[in-house]
């Protein structure tokens, strides 16, 4: 949640922002901190390489948790989630799901004590189902190809 926040902070949007009012913002924020807008030897041009790269990461994240993408992937997001769980791993607030399909996704807001008893239930997949998947912020980070 915190990184959501970071991301939403620095493209100064609130709420579920759509795709086109991001690209807009990105746009802006690329304009003002290219680091090309600035000589080799200005204080400011260092500041402006991470900004940059912080601007990009953004961008792509919160992308990655937008409705329209959500919406766009939808069939997909459902076909993965009737597949068994595989791994996964909770940092914090983040839970990182991977499923025997290869897909790997991150279920931002999940506190402890709700992994713990997905952790301890006999049936991860449907206990998910019922109480994570669609309940929780979440976003695809990676498909890997699994050697059964």
């Amino acid at each position: 949640m915190k990184r959501i926040n970071e991301y939403k902070k620095l493209f100064e949007v609130e709420g579920q922002p759509t795709l086109s009012e991001l690209k807009k913002k990105y746009r802006n924020l690329v304009k003002e901190w290219h680091p090309d807008k600035f000589q080799d030897n200005d204080a400011k041009a260092e500041e402006a390489e991470i900004m940059s790269r912080k601007v990009i990461d953004g961008y792509h994240f919160l992308v990655s948790i937008a409705p329209e993408t959500k919406a766009a992937n939808l069939e997909e997001y459902n076909t993965t989630i009737s597949t068994p769980i595989m791994d996964w791993k909770h940092k914090g607030l983040l839970l990182e799901v991977t499923f025997l399909d290869g897909n790997t996704y991150e279920y931002f807001g999940v506190n402890k004590a709700l992994y713990i008893k997905f952790a301890q239930s006999d049936k991860q997949t449907r206990f998910a189902k019922r109480s994570i998947f669609n309940s929780f912020t979440y976003r695809k980070i990676k498909k890997q190809d699994v050697v059964a």
